[in-house]
C-alpha cells in the first residue's frame, strides 16, 4: 500500500515529459526556396573569431537572375535593424550591409567570388554557384544568411550550405555558442553514473535493513533517467560532431528523459516535505488529489512550453525556451511548489520535532534548488550574451541537477555517522501501520521514534540491536 500514491504520481510525471517535443537545427543545411517575396531568411550560425567558414552550393534558373546572398551579423545596426521590420523594403534591408566587409554574394557569372557558371539542365539553362566565405571578427558573432532579389519577380533557389568552425572534431560543426556542450555532457555523464551506482549500493544496504522506501526508489529513478538522458545527448552531439547533422530523434529523447528526471525529483521533494515514508505511511486522499492536480497543471504547462517553442519560436532570432509565456508559467509553478514545500516541512516538523536533523538541512538545501531554476532562467534571458547562452545554460542546468542529487545521496546515506538519516520505520511494518484499528489518522502516521541510522553500526562490531528486533514478513 505504501507505494500506490508514489507510483500513480510517478507515472503522471513520466506522462508529462512524454508529451514534450523540441525543434532541432543542423549546421549542414539544404533546401529549396520558391516564393513571390523578394527577401527571405535562410539560416544562422555563430562563427568563431578566426576560423568561421561557409561552404555553399546554389542553383537556380538563369531566367530568374540575378539573386544575392546577404550576410548579416548581430550588431544592432545590422540584423536587428532589418529582421521583422515590415516598414523597410528590400533595398533598405540591403543598404545596411557594408560592401567593404564582402557581405553580399552576387550569384552571377560576373561576380568571380560567387563561383557561378552556366550549366545546361535539359530544357533550360541554370546558374550553378559553388564557393565559400571565411568569417573573421573581434569576438564570436551570430551571422544570419538571407536571400534577396529586389524589384524582381520573386525568388527561386536550390541551396546547400555547410557552416563550420575550424577542423577539430570538437568544434568543426558546432556553432560557437555550442562549444563545450559535448565535453560538458560527457563529464556529467560520468559523474551522474557514479551517483547512480552509489545510490544502488546504498539501496542494497537499505533493502537489507528493510528501509528501502518509495521516496528513495524515486530518487534512484530520477538519477537513472538522468544518466540515460545524458547518454542520448552525448550520442547525439557525437554524431553531430561527425557530420554536422546528427540524429534529431536522439536529442528529443534526451530532452524527454531530462524532463522526466526533473519532474520525478520535484515530486519526490514534495512528498518528503509532506512526510511520506518519513513521518507517515501514505498521503491523505485530499493531499493526493492536490498533488495530482498540481502535476497535471505542470504537465499542461510543459506541453504548452514545448509546443510554443516548436511552433512560434522564430529561427531568425536567438531565443531561450523560458523566454515565453509558458516559460514564465513554469517559473511561477516552481515558486508555488516551493511555498507548498515550505508549508509541508513546517507541518511535519511541528508534529515530529525529533526529525529536525533531517528536515533542517533538507529544507535549507532545497530552498536553494527551488530558486536556482527561476534565477537561472532570468539570468539566461537577460544576463547572458546570446552568442554564449546555450553552452552556459547547459552547464548551469546540469550543475543544478547534480547539486540536488548529490545532496540527497549524502543526507540519506545508510551510515551510523549520518545524523540526518530520515527513515526509522521498516518497509515490512508499513502494512501493519496502515491496517491499524485506530482508523485513517492512525494508519497514516508513523509512531515517534529515534532515527533509523541507530541500527547502522560500524563494520568492525556486531549489530546487537538486530538480535532484539521483530521482523514481520
Amino acid at each position: 500500500m505504501e507505494v500506490r500514491v508514489g507510483e500513480r504520481l510517478l507515472w503522471l510525471a513520466v506522462l508529462s515529459a512524454v508529451l514534450c517535443v523540441d525543434s532541432v537545427f543542423g549546421k549542414y543545411v539544404k533546401g529549396i526556396v520558391n516564393t513571390k517575396e523578394d527577401w527571405v531568411f535562410l539560416t544562422r550560425f555563430c562563427f568563431l573569431t578566426e576560423f568561421g567558414r561557409l561552404d555553399f552550393r546554389f542553383r537556380y534558373p538563369k531566367s530568374r537572375c540575378c539573386q544575392n546572398i546577404l550576410l548579416y551579423f548581430d550588431d544592432s545596426s545590422q540584423w536587428p535593424a532589418v529582421y521583422k521590420k515590415p516598414e523597410k523594403n528590400c533595398y533598405e534591408k540591403e543598404a545596411v550591409l557594408r560592401p567593404e566587409n564582402n557581405q553580399v554574394i552576387n550569384l552571377t557569372t560576373r561576380y568571380t567570388w560567387s563561383g557561378c557558371v552556366v550549366e545546361d539542365d535539359g530544357n533550360e539553362e541554370v546558374l550553378s554557384c559553388v564557393g565559400g566565405r571565411s568569417f573573421r571578427s573581434v569576438r564570436e558573432r551570430w551571422w544570419y544568411i538571407a536571400l534577396s532579389k529586389c524589384g524582381g519577380d520573386g525568388l527561386q533557389l536550390e541551396y546547400e550550405m555547410k557552416l563550420t568552425n575550424g577542423q577539430s572534431f570538437w568544434t568543426q560543426h558546432f556553432s560557437a555558442d555550442e562549444f563545450g556542450i559535448l565535453e560538458t555532457d560527457i563529464t556529467f555523464l560520468v559523474i551522474f553514473t557514479l551517483v547512480f551506482l552509489l545510490s544502488c549500493y546504498f539501496a542494497y544496504n537499505l533493502k537489507g535493513r528493510q528501509l528501502l522506501h518509495t521516496t528513495y526508489k524515486m530518487f534512484m529513478t530520477a538519477a537513472g533517467v538522468e544518466v540515460l538522458s545524458l547518454m542520448f545527448h552525448c550520442v547525439y552531439w557525437g554524431l553531430y560532431a561527425r557530420d554536422g547533422v546528427g540524429n534529431g530523434s536522439l536529442k528529443i529523447l534526451g530532452k524527454l528523459l531530462f524532463s522526466v528526471s526533473f519532474l520525478v525529483f520535484l515530486l519526490m521533494l514534495i512528498l518528503l516535505g509532506k512526510g511520506f515514508t518519513v513521518t507517515r505511511a501514505r498521503i491523505s486522499h485530499s493531499g493526493s488529489v492536490k498533488l495530482s492536480i498540481y502535476m497535471t497543471v505542470y504537465t499542461i504547462t510543459y506541453v504548452i512550453l514545448f509546443i510554443y517553442e516548436a511552433e512560434f519560436f522564430d529561427p531568425g532570432e536567438v531565443l531561450y525556451a523560458y523566454d515565453s509565456p509558458a516559460g514564465y508559467g513554469l517559473m511561477g509553478l516552481q515558486l508555488v511548489a516551493y511555498v507548498w514545500f515550505c508549508y509541508a516541512v513546517l507541518v511535519s516538523l511541528k508534529h515530529y520535532p525529533e526529525k529536525q536533523p533531517f528536515y533542517v538541512p533538507f529544507f535549507t538545501t532545497y530552498t536553494l534548488w527551488f530558486f536556482a531554476v527561476p534565477v537561472m532562467a532570468l539570468i539566461a534571458n537577460f544576463g547572458i550574451p546570446r552568442w554564449a547562452r546555450e553552452k552556459i545554460v547547459n552547464g548551469i542546468q546540469l550543475g543544478i541537477h547534480l547539486y540536488a542529487h548529490f545532496v540527497f545521496l549524502v543526507i540519506t546515506r545508510p551510515s551510523a555517522a549520518n545524523k540526518n538519516f530520515p527513515y526509522h520505520v521498516r518497509t515490512s511494518q508499513i502494512g501493519i501501520l496502515q491496517s491499524s484499528p485506530k482508523g485513517g489518522e492512525g494508519g497514516e502516521s508513523f509512531p515517534h521514534h529515534a532515527y533509523g541510522n541507530s541500527s547502522f553500526l560500524g563494520d568492525s562490531q556486531p549489530n546487537f540491536t538486530e538480535l532484539f528486533s521483530i521482523q514481520i514478513q
